[in-house]
C-alpha cells in the first residue's frame, strides 16, 4: 500500500479485455503486453493526440506581440480558479476572501438557513451571476463558524454516490458548485435524495448544492430547493463602503449602480469609489467594450460586413490570406441559403467599367477595417518557430473581451438565416486539416457555449465527438477552452462523461482526450478515475486512456502540486495492484509510457527529467515507478528511459539531489539479488559511447553511488 497520496477507489478487474492476448509471467515480474493493429482508427486516435500534444505545447507558451489588455484573463494551465470550482478543501482564509463585501439576500437566504438547519441539504436555484457561491459559503459559515473550512465535492457525483458508506465524513461542511451530476429524471432520484439528506443528518454534515434552473428540470430535489437572487446592487454598493461617505451618494452614480446585474460588478464599482471616487467607479462600470459592440450592431450592418465579423468570431488571429479563404466559403453558404438569385455579398458596391469581360475590384480589406473601427485591428507575427521575416498580417479584435460580445451579439440579434449557414461553416471547419484554424473554432465554439450551451452541444459537439479525427480534436478543444471558464467548467466536465455512457467508441475516445488538458488540471481525481476504467476496456480505448494520462503529466509540467498528485496516483495502483494480474500490467503499460515520454510541445528533453527539475518529491514517485517497471519484461524500456533522462539532466548540477532521492526509492523496491543483478545490467548499458560522457557518467554515479554501488 502506498504511503502518501489519494488511494484511488474503483475496483481493479481481474482479467484483461477480451481479444487481449496473455502471456506467461517472468520470474517475479510481469509480461510486457504488445498489442499491434495497423487499423485506420488507431491511426487516427495516435494523430489526434498528437495535434493534442501541438496545441497543448502552444497552450503553455504564451507569446504576446503588442500590449495586452486582459484584466480577469487566464492563459495556459494552473490558472487561479474561484474557491471552490475544483474538488477538495477550501481553506477558511479563500471563504472569508469570497465573503469580504458579502450582503445577504433577503428573504432567499433565510429561507436557504431555515431548510439546511432542518434537512442538512439545501440547493440554491438560479440564474448564473447572482452570487450562488457566495450564498453557499455563506451558509456554510453561519452554521459551522468562521475558522472553519469546507470541502467542495465534483459537480458531477451521483446522488446515490453520495450515500455511500465513507463518502461524506461526521461533521463536516460540504458544496458542490453548478451541480450537473444527473442527467434523467426518475422516481429513483427523490429516493436518493431523501437517503442523502438522512445521511446528512445522521452525520451532523451540510450541504449546499448550487445548480441553475435548467438543471433543476430535470432533478428531484423537490422540496430542498431555494431560489436565489442577487442583492438589491445598491444596497451592496453601500455596503461596500467602508465607511460610508458623510456626503449624499450622486444620484447618476448610484442610477448607475441599480443598472448591475451582477454582484461581482457592483463590488468592483465600490472598490473604485474608495480608490477614486465617483469618476473612477463610473469608469468601472462603463464597459467601453461592451458599449463599443452594441453601437456597432445598432447601425444594422450590412452582410458584407456582418459576415466578416461573425467568422473573426470563431477565426481570431490566423493568417489573413487563410481568413479570407473562409469567409468566402462562408458568404458562400449564405448565398445557399438564400436561393433568391439576390446580387452575393459585396456586389452592391462595386462600380462596373464600360466594356465586356472589365473586372472593378473593390478595397475590401480596407473598406472593411474601415467600417470595423473601434473593433478590429491589424497584427502582425509569424507563426510558432519561424522569424520575423516570415510575419504575416493578421485580423485580431482589439481586445480579448470584444470577441465573446461580438458572439453575444449574433446569437441575441440573428436567428436561423445566420445561424444556419453558420453552423454548416463551423462543421466544415472542424475538419479543416490546419490544427491553427481548428484551435480558433474551438475557441471561439466555447465562447458561443456560454451564450447558448444547449445548442453547442446538441448541433455541434455531438457531431464532432462521434466524427472524424479532426473533428474529435475540435470538440475535445473546445471542452479545454471551457474548462478555462469558472462556469462553464462543470458543464464541459459533464457533456465529456456524456460522452462514456454507452455512446460508442468514438465518442468515449473523445472523452479521453478531452480529459487530457484543463479539465484534468480542474477536476484531478475525478478524471484519473474515469481515464483508469477506460485502460480497463477495450484495447483502442485503453491506448487512448494511457495516452490522456501521459499528457496529463505533461500539461502538469506548469503544476508542481498536480504532476506530484498523478504521480502517486499511478504509483498507488501500481502498489495495490497484485502481480500477474491484468489490473498490474496495464500499470505497467501506463508507467512504461510515462517514464518513455517526451516533455510538451517541442520543447527538448524527456518528461521525467522535466519532472525530476520541477521538485525533489517527484524523484520518490518516479523511483518506485521505475523499480516496477525494471522488474518486468519491460526492462529494457526501463533501462533505456533511465539513460535518457540521465542525459537529459547531465549538465545540471542541481538535480542531483533529485536523482539520488530517485535511485533510493528504486532500491527500497527491490531485493538485494534484485539490485545487484539489474545495477549490473545498467552498468553495461551505461558504458555505450553515446552515453560515455564525464556529465553523463557523474549523474549515473550519483545515482548508483546511492544505491552502494
Amino acid at each position: 500500500m502506498a504511503d502518501d497520496g489519494e488511494t484511488p477507489t474503483d475496483e481493479a478487474e481481474a482479467a484483461p479485455p477480451e481479444g487481449v492476448p496473455q502471456e506467461p509471467l517472468a520470474a517475479g515480474g510481469t509480461p510486457e503486453v504488445h498489442v499491434v493493429s495497423d487499423s485506420a482508427e488507431k491511426e487516427g486516435d495516435a494523430q489526434g493526440f498528437a495535434e493534442l500534444h501541438r496545441a497543448f505545447g502552444q497552450q503553455v507558451h504564451n507569446h504576446f506581440h503588442s500590449t495586452v489588455e486582459a484584466s480577469g484573463a487566464t492563459f495556459g494551465f494552473g490558472a487561479p480558479r474561484a474557491p471552490g470550482l475544483a474538488p477538495g478543501n477550501v481553506r477558511p482564509e479563500e471563504v472569508g476572501h469570497a465573503l469580504r463585501h458579502y450582503l445577504r439576500p433577503q428573504p432567499c437566504f433565510s429561507e436557504a438557513l431555515a431548510k439546511i438547519r432542518r434537512d442538512h441539504l439545501v440547493v440554491l436555484s438560479g440564474h448564473e451571476d447572482t452570487g450562488r457561491r457566495a450564498g453557499a459559503f455563506a451558509l456554510l459559515r453561519e452554521l459551522t463558524g468562521p475558522g472553519v473550512g469546507l470541502r467542495s465535492l465534483s459537480p458531477a457525483n451521483s446522488l446515490a454516490g453520495l450515500t455511500a458508506p465513507n463518502a461524506l465524513k461526521e461533521r463536516q461542511a460540504f458544496v458542490i458548485l453548478d451541480y450537473v451530476g444527473e442527467t434523467n429524471a426518475d422516481p429513483v432520484q427523490s429516493y436518493d435524495v431523501g437517503r442523502l439528506a438522512e445521511e446528512l443528518r445522521r452525520k451532523d454534515s451540510y450541504l449546499v448544492i448550487t445548480a441553475t434552473e435548467g438543471s433543476l428540470r430535470r432533478l428531484a430535489f423537490d422540496g430542498y430547493c431555494v431560489p436565489w437572487r442577487a442583492p438589491d446592487p445598491q444596497e451592496l454598493f453601500r455596503a461596500c463602503l467602508d465607511p460610508l461617505p458623510a456626503a449624499e451618494l450622486p444620484s447618476a452614480l448610484m442610477e448607475r449602480v441599480g443598472e448591475q446585474r451582477r454582484p461581482a460588478d457592483v463590488v468592483a464599482a465600490a472598490t473604485g469609489f474608495s480608490a477614486g471616487g465617483t469618476p473612477t467607479a463610473m469608469k468601472t462600470m462603463s464597459g467601453s467594450d461592451a458599449d463599443a459592440v452594441r453601437t456597432w450592431f445598432r447601425k444594422v450592418p450590412l452582410l458584407e460586413d456582418l459576415l466578416p465579423l461573425a467568422a473573426l468570431a470563431f477565426l481570431e488571429g490566423i493568417p489573413e490570406r487563410s481568413f479570407e479563404e473562409h469567409l468566402a466559403t462562408l458568404e458562400g453558404l449564405v448565398r445557399d441559403w438564400e436561393l433568391s438569385g439576390e446580387s452575393a455579398p459585396g456586389e452592391r458596391d462595386a462600380v462596373p467599367v464600360p466594356g465586356a469581360g472589365t473586372t472593378v475590384f473593390r478595397q475590401s480589406r480596407a473598406l472593411w477595417r474601415k467600417r470595423a473601427t473601434g473593433l478590429v485591428r491589424v497584427d502582425r507575427r509569424p507563426e510558432p518557430g519561424l522569424g520575423a521575416d516570415r510575419s504575416e498580417r493578421r485580423m485580431v479584435f482589439i481586445s480579448p473581451g470584444i470577441r465573446e460580445l461580438v458572439i453575444g451579439e449574433l446569437h441575441t440579434l440573428y436567428g436561423y438565416e445566420l445561424w444556419y449557414p453558420l453552423r454548416r461553416w463551423l462543421h466544415d471547419l472542424a475538419q479543416h486539416p490546419d490544427l491553427a484554424v481548428r484551435t480558433e473554432v474551438a475557441r471561439g465554439t466555447a465562447l458561443f457555449a456560454g451564450h447558448s450551451l444547449a445548442e453547442v452541444d446538441d448541433l455541434l459537439l455531438q457531431e464532432w465527438a462521434d466524427g472524424l479525427t479532426n473533428q474529435r480534436v475540435t470538440a475535445a478543444l473546445t471542452l479545454q477552452h471551457m474548462a478555462e471558464t469558472d462556469r462553464l467548467a462543470p458543464a464541459a466536465l459533464s457533456i465529456a462523461l456524456g460522452w462514456a455512457s454507452n455512446r460508442g467508441q468514438a465518442r468515449a475516445i473523445t472523452m479521453a482526450m478531452a480529459l487530457s488538458g484543463t479539465l484534468g488540471s480542474v477536476y484531478r481525481l475525478e478524471v484519473l478515475n474515469w481515464l483508469w476504467r477506460l485502460t480497463g476496456r477495450g484495447e483502442r480505448m485503453a491506448a487512448a486512456a494511457r495516452r490522456s494520462v501521459v499528457l496529463l503529466l505533461q500539461t502538469a509540467e506548469q503544476e508542481p502540486e498536480r504532476a506530484l498528485f498523478t504521480l502517486r496516483y499511478i504509483r498507488t495502483r501500481m502498489a495495490n495492484a497484485r502481480a500477474g494480474t491484468w489490473d498490474h500490467r496495464r500499470t505497467t503499460l501506463i508507467a512504461a509510457q510515462v517514464l518513455v515520454a517526451p516533455r510538451l510541445g517541442n520543447q527538448p528533453g524527456t518528461l521525467p527529467g522535466a519532472l525530476l527539475r520541477q521538485r525533489r518529491e517527484n524523484a520518490r514517485q518516479l523511483g518506485k515507478l521505475w523499480a516496477g517497471l525494471l522488474l518486468s519484461r519491460s526492462r529494457r524500456t526501463a533501462f533505456e528511459a533511465l539513460c535518457d533522462t540521465l542525459v537529459d539532466v547531465r549538465d545540471e548540477p542541481s538535480v542531483a539531489d533529485a536523482v539520488r532521492t530517485l535511485g533510493e526509492a528504486m532500491r527500497e523496491e527491490m531485493t538485494p539479488a534484485q539490485w545487484q543483478a539489474l545495477s549490473s545490467r545498467l552498468l553495461a548499458v551505461l558504458r555505450h559511447p553515446d552515453l560515455a560522457t564525464p556529465s553523463t557518467r557523474q549523474m549515473a554515479h550519483v545515482l548508483l553511488g546511492t544505491l552502494g554501488v
